[in-house]
């Protein structure tokens, strides 16, 4: 008997397993799918968000060509001329090209979270000050320089006070709309200035290929104003701040500098606009833009600004500024009352605010439906 222990034979070997294959895939299938994809990129400016922004302007342009309807009904004799619909359509750019301008600075304001009733008083103290005997001794690039900085600096001062001094939008900006308008007479002495420059007057009288100078600088503050929103940081970091504050500054945005540059790109446009004023009236005075910041705010929500920061276009503030300046032209040439006109206005506004409201208590809804859908 032997003590050996037997040796254990090999096991034997195992094949290796095979890779898991995925079931064939039918070539029409995948170009269906490959359809479906292409057409939701293609539709993809239709649906979301930016469908939401050209649903809007598309809405925007149907409300002027309603009104374009109007008056063409009401006077026929005048729109059955092609000479006169063409220089009231110049006549309609051309009055909505001052307060368009400080309607872009308004927008970017909205959007961020805030908001300013000082813009009237601003491009009056502007005016004022580039008009001054002293100023104007410097000729037009010296009164365009005052203007243009002293926009600025009110601007500043605006986002510095509701920056770092912690004031809310609306008592800082109320408070400057009162010591600008105040300014402004102090300077003058409550007279009205003259321009005694032919270059600034003659930029609201002079025409390009058959279009008002006005209306050029319209066209590039508001090309201008597109891009900074839509295709730069500032754009986006604007959005982020009026969307959310706090979430911006936990990304690492410096929220209360971009606050402050906003306002000094509202005090920038009011500074633009005041030049573009002067060149009208060639004077300037204390009372000038009057109500100003009323038409900016409003054409800025007729546009789809969303008065509570976050949401805006530049192209939608244009469009509110022209249906603005066309329902003007309407009633003037109506010969129907500013009163009358100043109550369409109004309507127009609470029902662009009640039409804001419910499509955002709707989004609010779905975006809760599906989170919840997600969770469980």
């Amino acid at each position: 008997m032997s003590d050996a222990t037997p040796t254990p034979t090999a096991a034997p070997d195992r094949p290796a397993a095979l890779p898991a294959q995925s079931p064939p895939v039918d070539p029409a299938e995948t170009a269906v799918a490959s359809d479906k994809a292409a057409a939701r990129g293609r539709l993809s400016w239709w649906r979301g968000e930016n469908g939401d922004g050209v649903k809007r302007n598309l809405g925007l342009i149907g409300v002027l060509a309603a009104l374009i309807l109007v008056g063409a009904v009401t006077k026929p004799d005048l729109y059955d001329d092609p000479t006169w619909v063409w220089n009231n359509v110049l006549a309609i750019l051309q009055l909505a090209s001052v307060v368009g301008v400080v309607t872009v600075g308004m927008t970017f304001v909205i959007i961020g979270g805030g908001i300013d009733l000082s813009v009237g008083a601003i491009v009056a103290l502007a005016g004022v000050w580039c008009t001054t005997v002293a100023t104007q001794s410097y000729g037009a690039g010296g009164m365009i320089f005052a203007a243009i900085v002293v926009g600025i600096c009110v601007g500043l001062v605006n986002g510095v006070l509701i920056s770092y001094g912690r004031l809310v939008p609306f008592i800082a900006t109320l408070a400057m709309l009162v010591a600008a308008r105040g300014l402004a007479a102090s300077i003058s002495n409550k007279q009205t200035q003259v321009s005694t420059s032919t270059f600034i007057n003659d930029i609201a009288a002079r025409k390009v290929l058959g279009i008002p100078i006005l209306v050029y600088i319209l066209g590039a503050v508001v090309l201008a104003g597109w891009i900074l929103l839509n295709r730069t940081t500032f754009g986006r970091r604007t959005i982020a701040v009026g969307g959310n504050p706090e979430a911006a500054r936990l990304a690492g945005i410096n929220v209360r500098r971009h606050t402050m540059l906003l306002y000094a790109l509202s005090g920038l446009c009011c500074g633009i606009a005041a030049i573009m004023l002067t060149s009208q009236a060639t004077s300037a005075q204390a009372a000038m833009a009057n109500l100003y910041e009323l038409d900016a705010i409003a054409a800025a929500i007729i546009g789809g600004t969303l008065l509570s920061g976050g949401r805006g276009t530049i192209v939608g503030s244009l469009l509110g500024v022209i249906i603005f300046a066309t329902i003007t032209n309407l009633f003037a040439i109506n010969g129907l009352s500013i009163e009358a006109q100043n109550m369409v206005k109004g309507g127009i506004i609470v029902a662009a605010v009640l039409v804001q409201q419910f499509q955002f208590k709707s989004l609010t809804r779905l975006l809760a439906r599906n989170r919840l859908t997600t969770t469980t």
